[in-house]
């Protein structure tokens, strides 16, 4: 039991500090469990402790039948425009892809349903992925009216912000944190129960009436949100509230912006 309690904090502090200064780089493979566990004269519990440790801390990650990598940088997104994730990893040189799920016309969920008109809306969902490692898991549902133009050709080589740039208006997001559930965790290479940032997206068109909403979900290791705030003295409005009734989908209105 003491090892169990103490012995991985250690483990976890050397491989932390083999970070730090550089023996092991960005996005390098780590020993396996075995030559860990023989490095440190600890068990195979112990050393698996230690790497969920720094994993949680965001400073490693595993792929599955590989091994344990040192994590890359965060991809750091804006907050202050309407823009891509794709736009923004290319103009830091980095690689982007996209994979498409799901395309059809369905139902609207109960809480789509309460922001589109209409018994049915073009419902995509996609994973992106950045370097090659799982980023966003996100569901898009856009109106019926202008969602029977589109095609699963032209959403899987193209942002809804470029095949409909010139029907866009504002658009208002709430940003929050869920546990990654059984199908999320699959999907983005993550422990169940891993936490995610969970964004909630309404897009109005260019007469203010609700075209788009989206779900978005990021593993929070690797996903780091920028925004510029205007000095104390400007007007606007709160960005930050407590939720009542356990999260994001009891937050009432999804089309104010918060």
């Amino acid at each position: 039991m003491a090892e169990r309690t103490f012995r991985y904090n250690e483990i976890a502090s050397a491989i932390r500090g083999d970070i730090s200064s550089g023996l092991l780089s960005a996005e390098s493979l780590l020993p396996s469990e075995a030559d860990l566990s023989a490095t440190h004269d600890a068990s195979r519990v112990t050393v698996r402790r230690a790497l969920d440790l720094l994993r949680d801390e965001g400073l490693i990650t595993s792929q599955r039948g590989v091994g344990w990598f040192v994590a890359g940088p965060a991809v750091r997104q804006t907050l202050d425009a309407l823009d891509t994730f794709e736009q923004q990893l290319h103009d830091e040189g980095r690689h982007s892809e996209r994979r498409i799920l799901d395309f059809g016309f369905v139902a609207p969920p109960e809480r789509v349903g309460a922001v589109l008109p209409g018994d049915d809306v073009l419902q995509v969902s996609r994973l992106n992925l950045a370097d090659g490692e799982p980023f966003a898991a996100v569901h898009v549902w856009c109106r019926s009216d202008v969602g029977g133009a589109l095609s699963r050709e032209d959403v899987g080589s193209s942002t809804f912000l470029d095949l409909l740039a010139d029907r866009l208006g504002q658009a208002s997001q709430t940003i929050g944190a869920v546990a990654a559930d059984p199908t999320l965790a699959a999907l983005l290479d993550v422990p169940e129960g891993s936490p995610l940032l969970r964004i909630w997206r309404v897009t109005l068109d260019t007469a203010d009436l609700p075209l788009l909403v989206s779900e978005h979900h990021y593993p929070a290791h690797r996903t780091e949100f920028h925004v510029t705030l205007s000095s104390a003295s400007s007007t606007g409005t709160e960005g930050l509230r407590l939720l009542q009734g356990g999260g994001p989908a009891a937050t009432g209105d999804p089309r104010r912006a918060s």
